[in-house]
């Protein structure tokens, strides 16, 4: 197992697309949720909780094995809202490129062609990570760090909030984050016997409203 590889694959300039999404942050400022650098801290927990929780667990599943189109529709069930279940597969597909040029799998080619318009991120990247010769844990981590790297970069954009700030943010949030992946991956481990039910279903009732209501925004800076 390389370590090195996992680095590249949450590495912010690996070529996945999510430069372009904010998760819910932009929509969180615009709503005046998030205005500094405390404010994005309370709202990086909440999304490790919920949806990096959920997108954790998926993750690590597909890393251990478990069928990538159970787990889809496993991440379909997860996300009510429509606007993220596009932007999710808009992610997975660009994510899917990156990891097919990146380390070639016929795992991966397989739910290419399965899911031509692109499969739940979190579940390419837990195969892409399997591609990689990473192991669960290291899916759990990749997908929870993302779930909170990801909005933290959007919000020095939206604010011109100092990217120091930010950065102190994530990792201070460093030990919760130990927590969830422990806890994904655990679940994933219990999936492999019992299926997909036995995986978090944790939500976020007001990420998936602003979802909706930021994808109908005439101008926006970011996708979602």
């Amino acid at each position: 197992m390389s370590r090195a590889a996992l680095l590249v694959l949450a590495d912010g300039r690996f070529p996945a697309g999510g430069h372009a999404h904010s998760g819910g942050a932009e929509a969180a400022v615009a709503a005046g949720r998030v205005t500094d650098a405390a404010s994005l801290a309370e709202f990086c927990q909440g999304r490790l909780h919920t949806t990096g929780l959920t997108a954790a667990a998926l993750a690590a599943a597909a890393a251990l094995g478990v069928d990538p189109l159970e787990l889809d529709g496993a991440a379909d069930a997860r996300t009510p809202s429509a606007a993220l279940r596009t932007a999710a597969r808009k992610l997975g597909r660009q994510l899917m490129r990156a990891a097919r040029a990146t380390w070639p799998s016929a795992e991966l080619d397989a739910l290419a062609a399965a899911r031509p318009r692109g499969a739940h991120q979190p579940v390419v990247l837990g195969l892409a990570a399997r591609a990689a010769g990473l192991g669960p844990e290291d899916a759990a981590y990749c997908a929870a760090y993302e779930n909170l790297s990801g909005p933290a970069t959007a919000t020095v954009r939206l604010l011109s909030l100092d990217p120091f700030d930010a950065t102190a943010v994530l990792a201070r949030l460093a030990p919760e984050v130990d927590r969830i992946a422990d806890h994904a991956t655990n679940a994933a481990r219990r999936a492999l016997d019992s299926g997909v039910d036995a995986l978090p279903a944790a939500s976020a009732p007001l990420l998936e409203i602003s979802a909706e209501a930021h994808g109908g925004w005439p101008v926006r800076l970011f996708a979602s």
